[in-house]
């Protein structure tokens, strides 16, 4: 059995849920790497209704996640999360592929 390229944390996947239902409307989270940031990639996260052809669909628990191919290369192995801590609330993508991160967490380079 091969391990997923990507997979949604069940915190990140409740999330989605809540935010959805919020809503009132199926939500799917987009994660995508642009160029930029201070480490030379970031990450960026929106909230979408609808998958594009060259995506990849992650699902956990009724949520689902989508990213695409391009930034698939740099995501490979990631986990994305959410975290509720007392310095706010955010989703974070976990990637095994990063060699460093900015202190903010949101950009990182390969």
């Amino acid at each position: 059995m091969t391990k997923p390229d990507v997979t949604l944390s069940p915190a990140a996947a409740r999330r989605i849920h809540d935010i959805g239902k919020a809503e009132g409307r199926e939500l799917m989270l987009r994660v995508a790497v642009e160029g930029g940031g201070c480490s030379g990639f970031q990450y960026q996260f929106d909230l979408v209704d609808a998958v594009n052809d060259d995506d990849l669909k992650v699902e956990l628990d009724g949520a689902s996640a989508v990213v695409d191919l391009m930034s698939l290369i740099m995501l490979k192995g990631s986990v994305i999360d959410y975290v509720d801590e007392l310095a706010g609330a955010e989703f974070r993508v976990r990637n095994p592929n990063a060699k460093s991160s900015c202190g903010c967490g949101v950009s990182f380079s390969i």
